[in-house]
């Protein structure tokens, strides 16, 4: 028996009804080698009068502020005799030396979900959100274990983690969302994880098929243990689907959530008596944020907006005959690349939410918070600062945050700044002490990036106070509480750069040719290695966007790396961290400093605007035996 038939659940020939449900298929070259042979796809570039929903077909109206914040549950482990199969060790490295302490299932989904509670989006009861209230009313949506965003994980390092993920998905045509593939692949961005685990495109699994998932959580380079100055401790991580060339529908239909990652210093106790923790709000007081921006139809259904030039809706479609793409459990692909689909400039919507509630508020006390920002695209930008309307009717202003973190990782100080721009993928954990305010005000996240309206990057404007975009509202209760938090005065050294280490300098322009996007001249092909990274090396690699008009937020799983350079010169005091995403500006050029260590495999680096990642910016890259590298 093949391994892949091997994980087929026992819940029926979901799986198999897939090819028979498929059609209209679209022939297409998939992956040519490189721009010198052409990209044969023809029709991708958009008429100039063509004007996405946005602009023609806005979302329906609802009172911004007055539906309640979805916090997600924390994660609850499970007893691993009831993994059926159970667990196979031999699929995962290393996975004698980081034996999991801590199992996890999580089911894969279609459900409705109340993004408010007006009309159309909920029933009209107020304040029932998400799946509560009339289950009949709410917009058709993907999630795991019934939730969108998807229950948040408390882990800890030096306490490995062993997830299944079963996809109970209906096949092609027989679900409500037709603009994503039932096929998931989740990354975990971006845990220091073993190939086969980290969620990469081609490992996908269909409808009546599981994943297993093996977390480590062990610090980049020390799988020996965690120690207090370790410096390649990361906090805030995000789990996303990641599925080869329909990443940005599947995350946009509900595939997303939080992974959140402790130690002994970022204990997730505001009280602990150790005098080397940072003692950060905590419980409560520490609030994952997820932004997502959606359109939405006048019956309040989430839409993928950006159809043919003729107005033909995506739909998943089957290839003529499967092929393979290099999935780990020899699955092949049965469904036809999006590239022929939709336009390919970028997704935004004109609803903000907020863990998937359109402009949610929160009842906060009056003491210090934890907010973990993190854009969840598909592509829109945010520059996010604070504006306060005070309750006694005095003029509104502006105040300022304080950062702890970029991209999940600890700066060396707390940074106070008056905004924080916000790539898709980026996280920004930041205090906001509501302690300052007076019961009656209203605190709101604002965003003031205007964005070009096909969603390719930024217009170049800054939004004025009336044109900016409420996210959430914070709403300071009557009453005092304790406040045993504190924002200490330093946080985490820097890993030292040693040029010694580095065996490689690469290049990666980042351009747009006949409609695609490509990566140095192709489109992704996830059979071919585009660079051979030897384990335990070290390498400098530079972006270099060639567009004036389009940003991309580029990624690079499985290490985090450094900043050298931004347009010729030193990072700015928030670039200063240790990064997994790259805010690759119009026009800009970034050089990093980056090491691979611990793990063998393939992984990938794609642009996180994941309109442009499934329309093909994305390389494969693999981390290989010294000698073996390129």
């Amino acid at each position: 028996m093949k391994r892949r038939d091997a994980l087929k659940l026992g819940f029926g020939a979901a799986g198999a009804t897939v090819a028979a449900t498929q059609t209209g298929a679209v022939e297409i070259e998939q992956w040519p080698d490189s721009a010198a042979e052409g990209l044969p796809q023809t029709g991708l570039v958009f008429p100039d009068t063509f004007q996405p929903s946005i602009v023609v077909a806005p979302s329906p109206y609802v009172e911004p502020f007055t539906a309640p914040l979805n916090i997600m549950p924390v994660a609850q482990p499970i007893d691993p005799s009831t993994y059926d199969p159970p667990i196979d060790p031999e699929r995962h490295q290393r996975f004698d030396e980081f034996t999991p302490q801590k199992h996890y299932k999580e089911t894969i989904s279609e459900f409705r979900w109340k993004y408010h509670w007006q009309p159309p989006y909920g029933d009209g009861t107020p304040d029932v959100v998400g799946r509560g209230g009339n289950p009949d009313v709410g917009s058709w949506h993907w999630g795991f274990n019934g939730i969108t965003p998807g229950e948040t994980y408390h882990a800890r390092y030096g306490e490995p983690v062993f997830l299944r993920r079963e996809n109970y998905l209906p096949p092609v045509g027989g679900g409500q969302i037709k603009f994503a593939v039932p096929s998931p692949t989740i990354h975990l961005h971006n845990a220091h994880t073993a190939s086969e685990s980290d969620g990469i495109p081609q490992d996908f699994f269909n409808p009546g098929e599981f994943w297993d998932h093996h977390y480590a959580n062990f610090p980049a380079g020390s799988p020996g243990g965690w120690s207090y100055d370790n410096t390649e401790i990361m906090n805030t991580l995000w789990y996303h689907d990641h599925r080869l060339d329909f990443t940005a529908t599947n995350v946009y239909a509900g595939l997303s959530g939080f992974y959140l990652l402790f130690d002994e210093r970022d204990s997730g106790d505001e009280t602990d008596p150790n005098p080397r923790a940072f003692r950060l709000p905590s419980g409560k007081y520490d609030v994952p944020l997820i932004i997502h921006d959606v359109m939405f139809t006048a019956e309040g259904q989430a839409r993928w907006d950006f159809f043919l030039p003729d107005g033909t809706p995506p739909t998943v479609a089957a290839r003529p005959a499967p092929v393979d793409v290099g999935n780990s459990q020899d699955t092949p692909d049965s469904y036809d690349s999006n590239r022929l689909q939709y336009t390919t400039q970028g997704m935004i919507g004109d609803r903000i939410t907020v863990n998937r509630i359109i402009q949610p508020y929160l009842d906060v006390d009056r003491r210090k918070y934890r907010f973990r920002i993190l854009n969840g695209g598909p592509s829109r930008l945010y520059r996010i600062y604070l504006r306060v309307i005070p309750g006694d009717g005095s003029d509104p202003y502006n105040d300022q945050l304080t950062v702890l973190t970029n991209d999940g990782n600890h700066l060396e100080q707390p940074l106070v700044t008056d905004e924080v721009l916000i790539y898709v993928a980026n996280r920004f954990d930041v205090i906001v002490d509501f302690s300052r305010y007076q019961p009656g005000d209203k605190v709101r996240f604002m965003n003031r990036m205007g964005m070009r309206d096909d969603g390719a990057g930024p217009d170049g404007y800054t939004l004025s106070e009336d044109e900016a975009m409420g996210v959430i509202e914070f709403r300071p209760q009557p009453g005092d509480v304790a406040d045993p938090s504190r924002v200490p005065t330093t946080l985490r050294k820097l890993p030292e750069i040693r040029m010694s280490e580095v065996r490689r300098k690469r290049l990666f322009v980042f351009d747009y040719d006949n409609g695609l996007w490509t990566v140095n001249g192709r489109l992704m092909d996830p059979n071919r290695v585009d660079a051979k990274i030897e384990r335990g090396s070290a390498e400098i690699w530079t972006f270099r966007n060639e567009g004036i008009a389009w940003a991309h937020p580029v990624h690079t799983h499985f290490e985090e790396f450094q900043i050298l350079e931004v347009n010729g010169r030193p990072p700015s005091a928030i670039e200063r961290s240790r990064k997994d995403v790259v805010s690759l500006a119009p026009g800009a050029e970034v050089t990093f400093f980056g090491r691979w260590r611990d793990f063998l495999g393939k992984y990938v680096m794609h642009c996180h605007n994941v309109v442009h990642e499934d329309h093909a910016m994305m390389i494969r890259w693999d981390i290989v035996e010294p000698g073996q590298g390129d």
